[in-house]
């Protein structure tokens, strides 16, 4: 009897049998539920909105209208250094990219994921020296097949050497005088695991889902770095106004000094105002070195947003420039491209998106899992007969798993899936919610601090005047020093104040480009933020 004799009708039925299998593969089902995008929360116009009755929308020096936004938006400041520091930014920041190399992995995981949808094909090779125990289960084997038989019979056996000269004799040979043998092989094994229930498709949406959450990631991030170069970059310009408007009145306050010495010596004031003199300069002069420090923090700031080392932007940035001014017109597009346009949204939608394909996942784990399995390949004895055909053999057919019990696992872990879906749901109208709660709250504070602004630059000037006639009265011998003194005190505070807030309105405007989601691609794509990410 020839064991290993094909059967050419059954072979021809099972692959029928793999063909209906394939079909059904690729037919089949993906259970669990389909993701269905969230509605629009926002209304299609500004004037369908109740932000619309916000103050930025009336006539400001700076107003807000609708239009499209650039997402270059730093551009509108028209400062040349705070565009080159954040061109530079978004090409050397370490955050940034370390986000890129986060978005890598998700990708990598994709592929790993993907990867399950096709068969899995290995090719082996291998020599084995082998002798079997005369004491073991080949000594029951040899006996049940006739230890003593012919090496006709260890033939057909496809085992037995004796007949054909090898001197190997496995089989034909008694127990005990089983001997060492050759055995050489090399071929090909494949499996592959058919999709009926979508698990696989399932989880390789979840793990697309899983990218465009990296890369919203990413786009996030961006824009806060651009947010945070353009206000560590207000701060600075900030800071050297403050000094050079502290620079100023010490220069003042000595000349204070100088006056109130000299009218001293003629006998016309007396020593406490030269004192009061005095330690009015030296309040001012206390202020200097703090400031500068202020100022070194700053650059050190914005050379670590750049990747640079402490200082290496000191002579870049240290000539003062004023705080840059706000544009007389923003545009912040049409409220209905807030969700599309804010990455943290579109993030959020993504993981919702993962969180609901996983739940497909778990329900096809309940159900059975068919996988088909093969090899083919050449065996035998010698090395030389490893190019024979008759040295031929393969083994094909499908293998099914199906739970039956698992301890409550798959419940649990379909139990878990659901509640993660349902907080990922959560989570999105959170940030929808926040989305537009921020930028209600900087279009308000934007529109405030223009009025404060403006009500601020009067007060310095009604300062200056004050000074001015103060002065005239001291040195016409109508009054005392004390008015001077106070007059300087309140010129100065105005102006730091004025300057405080010109730096806070620009700040406030950043703060808003940032609420809108502006900025979100890469300076050098000059594509507008509304469009969708390449």
């Amino acid at each position: 009897m020839n064991l290993l004799s094909d059967n050419k009708g059954s072979t021809e039925s099972w692959f029928k049998g793999l063909h209906w299998l394939f079909a059904l593969s690729l037919c089949g089902c993906a259970v669990g539920p389909d993701f269905e995008q969230p509605k629009a929360l926002a209304p299609p116009s500004w004037s369908a909105s109740p932000i619309r009755s916000n103050p930025a929308f009336t006539q400001l020096p700076s107003r807000v209208v609708t239009g499209p936004m650039d997402a270059t938006w730093w551009r509108a400041f028209n400062d040349p250094v705070l565009t080159s520091l954040e061109e530079r930014a978004a090409k050397a920041n370490l955050s940034l990219r370390t986000a890129a190399l986060r978005l890598t992995q998700s990708r990598a995981q994709r592929g790993i994921a993907a990867a399950d949808q096709f068969p899995l094909l290995r090719g082996n090779a291998s020599y084995t020296r082998a002798k079997p125990s005369e004491k073991g289960v080949f000594s029951i084997m040899s006996s049940l097949l006739g230890g003593g038989s012919t090496a006709s019979a260890a033939s057909g056996a496809g085992l037995g050497a004796a007949a054909n000269g090898t001197g190997i004799g496995v089989i034909a040979a008694p127990a005990a005088n089983i001997k060492p043998f050759n055995l050489w092989q090399y071929g090909f094994d494949a499996s592959w695991e058919l999709d009926l229930w979508g698990r696989v498709r399932r989880e390789v949406e979840s793990a697309d889902a899983s990218v465009e959450a990296s890369g919203e990631a990413q786009r996030d991030l961006l824009i806060s770095v651009m947010a945070e170069v353009a206000r560590d970059y207000i701060e600075l310009r900030r800071v050297q106004r403050l000094l050079t408007l502290t620079r100023e009145n010490a220069v003042l306050a000595q000349e204070s000094l100088t006056l109130t010495e000299q009218r001293a010596e003629s006998g016309l004031v007396n020593d406490l105002e030269v004192a009061e003199a005095r330690t009015q300069l030296a309040n001012i002069q206390a202020q200097i070195p703090q400031l500068d420090q202020q100022s070194a923090q700053a650059v050190n700031q914005l050379g670590l947003l750049l990747d640079e080392p402490p200082r290496a932007l000191q002579t870049e940035l240290t000539a003062p420039r004023p705080v840059p001014p706000v544009p007389p017109r923003v545009p912040i597009g049409l409220p209905s491209e807030l969700a599309r346009r804010r990455p943290d949204i579109r993030q959020a939608e993504a993981q919702l998106h993962a969180a609901t394909a996983d739940i497909g996942v778990a329900v096809a784990d309940f159900y059975p899992r068919i996988t088909l399995s093969g090899s083919v390949g050449m065996q035998a004895l010698q090395f030389k007969d490893l190019g024979n055909w008759a040295a031929r053999q393969y083994a094909l057919g499908p293998s099914i798993t199906l739970p039956i019990f698992e301890g409550g696992r798959l419940k649990a872990t379909l139990e878990l899936r659901e509640a993660q879906q349902q907080e990922a749901a959560i989570v999105y109208h959170n940030t929808v919610l926040l989305a537009w709660h921020e930028v209600d709250n900087a279009l308000t504070a934007y529109a405030d601090e223009q009025r404060r602004n403006d009500a601020l630059n009067q007060s310095v000037q009604s300062s200056r005047q004050t000074l001015d006639l103060a002065r005239r009265r001291y040195r016409a011998g109508i009054s005392n020093f004390l008015p001077v003194l106070d007059a300087q005190r309140t010129l100065l505070q105005a102006e730091q104040d004025y300057a405080n807030s010109t730096s806070t309105l620009a700040a406030d405007l950043v703060a808003l480009y940032k609420a809108l989601g502006g900025g979100w691609q890469s300076p050098e794509d000059g594509a507008r933020a509304d469009q969708p990410p390449r």
